[in-house]
C-alpha cells in the first residue's frame, strides 16, 4: 500500500529488528540474490527509509519507522483527499448529465467475459452501503471461489442480500461455501427459481449477465443507470427476496430453549428441508446418507409433535428452531 514491492518491504522489516546489517547478510536471510537486495536498499534509500552509516558506508541502519512510514502515510492520506474532493465534483457533474439521458443512455452493452468481470468487480468495490444479489445455478463470469471483491466488501461494512436458486444446491460443498457468506454476515435466502441473474450496488446501478445466444458467443452483460428499468430490477428483487426463505446455517445465536431441541445439523437440515430440497440432495451437502436424512426428520417430526414436514416447517419456525428472524 505504501508502494514498496515485497523484497523492499522484507529488507526494511529485516533492518528495523537489527542495529545494522549488511547487503550480503540481507540477501542471505532473506533469500535473495545479492543484485536484487542491493537494488531494492537503494531504492529505500531514495526513499529515506535507510541510511548508511558513516563509519561504515557498507551497511545500513532503518530510519525509524514513524518517520519513515509516518511521512509516506501523510503523503497518501492527502492524495486520498484530493482524490474524494475530484469524486465529489465527478459524481455532482454525473448526476447532473444523467438528468438529460435519452432512453438510450441508461444501459451500457458490456461484452467479453474479462469486462464483465471488471464490472462486476467494480460495483462491489464501488459499493458503499449494500449489494443485492439474485443467483442462479452454475457460474456465469466469476465464480463464488474467485470474487474475493464480497468479502473485502463485507470488511468494509457493506451489507449483502443474496437469493440463491435452489438447484445451485446440486453442487457438491455449496452449503460450505453459503455458509461461509453468512458467517461473514450476509443475509441469504433461497427460492424455487429466480428469474435472472443479477446485481445491484446501492440501488444506483445493476448489472445484468446475459446468456450467449449460441456456445460461440462471447459473454456479455447490461449496465444498467438510474432509470425506471433500474427501479423495476430493484423492485423484483424485493419481491423475490420477500418470497424466499432464510438459509440457517448453524445453531448459534438460538434461544437456550430451542438450542437444547436441536443441533448444528439438525438447524442446517431444517433450514435445507424448508429450502425446497430432496433428501437425497440435503444428505449430499450435509454429508449424511439418504437413510440418516429420513430418520433424523422424522425424530424431528416426533420431537415437534407433527405428522406432515409442512407441520415441521411451522413448528421449526415457532419454536425458534432456525433463530428469532425465521
Amino acid at each position: 500500500m505504501l508502494g514498496l514491492d515485497d523484497l523492499q518491504e522484507r529488507a526494511y522489516r529485516r533492518l528495523v529488528e537489527a542495529p545494522s546489517d549488511s547487503a550480503d547478510s540481507i540477501a542471505d536471510a532473506l533469500g535473495a540474490t545479492l543484485s536484487s537486495t542491493v537494488a531494492a536498499l537503494d531504492a529505500l534509500e531514495l526513499k529515506g527509509m535507510v541510511a548508511r552509516p558513516v563509519a561504515d558506508p557498507d551497511r545500513f541502519v532503518a530510519s525509524p519507522p514513524v518517520v519513515a512510514l509516518g511521512s509516506m502515510i501523510v503523503q497518501q492520506q492527502e492524495e486520498i483527499r484530493a482524490a474524494e474532493r475530484e469524486l465529489g465534483v465527478l459524481a455532482a457533474r454525473y448526476r447532473e448529465s444523467a438528468e438529460g439521458r435519452t432512453h438510450t443512455d441508461v444501459i451500457d452493452v458490456v461484452e467479453g467475459s474479462q469486462a464483465v468481470a471488471q464490472r462486476f468487480a467494480q460495483l462491489q468495490r464501488g459499493a458503499s452501503t449494500e449489494v443485492l444479489a439474485l443467483v442462479k445455478s452454475g457460474v456465469a463470469v466469476v465464480s463464488a471461489e474467485e470474487n474475493v471483491d464480497e468479502q473485502i466488501a463485507t470488511d468494509r461494512g457493506v451489507s449483502y442480500r443474496v437469493v440463491l436458486e435452489r438447484a445451485a444446491f446440486e453442487a457438491p460443498g455449496f452449503l460450505d461455501r453459503a455458509s461461509e457468506s453468512v458467517a461473514a454476515g450476509e443475509e441469504v435466502r433461497v427460492t424455487n427459481e429466480v428469474p435472472l441473474r443479477m446485481i445491484v450496488a446501492d440501488r444506483q446501478l445493476a448489472l445484468l449477465p446475459l446468456r450467449p445466444t449460441t456456445e460461440s458467443a462471447t459473454a456479455g452483460a447490461l449496465l444498467v443507470h438510474p432509470s425506471g428499468l433500474l427501479d423495476a430490477m430493484v423492485t423484483l428483487f424485493d419481491l423475490v427476496w420477500r418470497q424466499s426463505n432464510p438459509l440457517v446455517v448453524g445453531a448459534t445465536g438460538l434461544d437456550d430453549g430451542a438450542a437444547a431441541e436441536v443441533d448444528d445439523t439438525d438447524v442446517r437440515l431444517l433450514s435445507l428441508l424448508l429450502a425446497g430440497l430432496t433428501d437425497q440432495a440435503i444428505g449430499g451437502q450435509l454429508g449424511l446418507s439418504l437413510r440418516t436424512v429420513q430418520r433424523r426428520v422424522h425424530q424431528l417430526m416426533q420431537r415437534a409433535g407433527v405428522a406432515t414436514r409442512f407441520q415441521l416447517g411451522h413448528a421449526a419456525a415457532t419454536r425458534g428452531w432456525l433463530g428469532s428472524d425465521v
